[in-house]
């Protein structure tokens, strides 16, 4: 049986949705590879890029700052599962201006998505915003704060239901950041200076997630039931809302990519960064065929 180490960057249901099934309905064992799962959120690149990873949003933020040559083989979905989640009295993006906001470093894939989304709502990140740089993680901590009034506003991941806990406390869901930047993320990339794209441990991950989101697409009982694994604080009646509003209609059945959405996302967060755009999407996003 081959094995590899595969490493997800963020916690939730965005990065690790399709792997959590692949391995509990055993698509692993069936397609005879051992995969270590690992917790890379802290990882520094040059750790992670000796395995394969889920996080394609980092890897293509190393490979235009760092130079890495990452290349992502399976592709998720195309709209990141970050909102932004707001106390009462804001309503929409622009009710941000001077209002003090929870968020990833800027470096970071989200940070960046974020950025993005509030200067396409006419905001400066850096100047209209009081942002509070905080390291991602469950966003229990963010919630705490949003209740007792220390910020207005905090980006959220998919450890939660973001609609549901502002219908719970009252508050508001400004905005779901993939209606307003779509970027091919979260799948499987490696860096061919350490492992192989062809090889046939990868290639086994490969074609388990692409199982798994047929799963995902086909088999929605199956699919909340293991959501809720990751939505604790949810009934099942709100995970499967949520199912049908952000999952089952954007998440990909074979796991391919947009090459037009990869090139104009490429071009916007290398602009974000402030670097040249040196790769293009059919160059990063390799995800045309898998070996047998």
């Amino acid at each position: 049986m081959h094995t590899i180490d595969l490493a997800y960057v963020g916690r939730g249901l965005h990065e690790e949705l399709a792997a959590y099934i692949a391995d509990q309905e055993d698509y692993y064992a069936d397609e005879g590879v051992h995969v270590a799962l690992r917790d890379g959120c802290t990882w520094d690149g040059e750790r992670l890029r000796r395995g394969a990873t889920i996080g394609l949003g980092r890897a293509l933020v190393s490979r235009l700052v760092d130079g890495t040559p990452w290349v992502a083989l399976n592709v998720n979905t195309h709209r990141p599962l970050f909102w932004f989640l707001a106390r009462p009295g804001l309503n929409s993006l622009a009710d941000l201006a001077g209002r003090r906001l929870a968020v990833h470093a800027p470096h970071t894939a989200p940070g960046c998505f974020t950025r993005i989304v509030l200067r396409k709502a006419g905001l400066d990140p850096d100047r209209d915003v009081r942002t509070i740089v905080r390291s991602p993680g469950d966003y229990g901590m963010d919630l705490r704060r949003l209740r007792d009034g220390e910020i207005d506003a905090a980006l959220v991941g998919s450890t939660m239901a973001p609609e549901a806990v502002a219908a719970e406390h009252g508050w508001q869901v400004l905005a779901w950041v993939g209606d307003h930047f779509r970027i091919p993320t979260v799948g499987v990339a490696v860096d061919p200076t350490h492992t192989d794209p062809d090889d046939p441990a990868v290639q086994a991950v490969v074609r388990a997630h692409r199982r798994a989101l047929q799963v995902i697409r086909d088999e929605p009982d199956t699919t909340v039931r293991h959501m809720r694994t990751f939505l604790g604080g949810q009934t099942a009646d709100e995970a499967r809302t949520h199912y049908e509003t952000f999952i089952a209609p954007y998440f990909t059945t074979d796991g391919q990519v947009d090459l037009a959405v990869g090139d104009s996302a490429i071009t916007a967060v290398a602009a974000e960064l402030g670097v040249p755009a040196t790769v293009t999407a059919a160059e990063f996003y390799r995800t045309a065929t898998t070996a047998p």
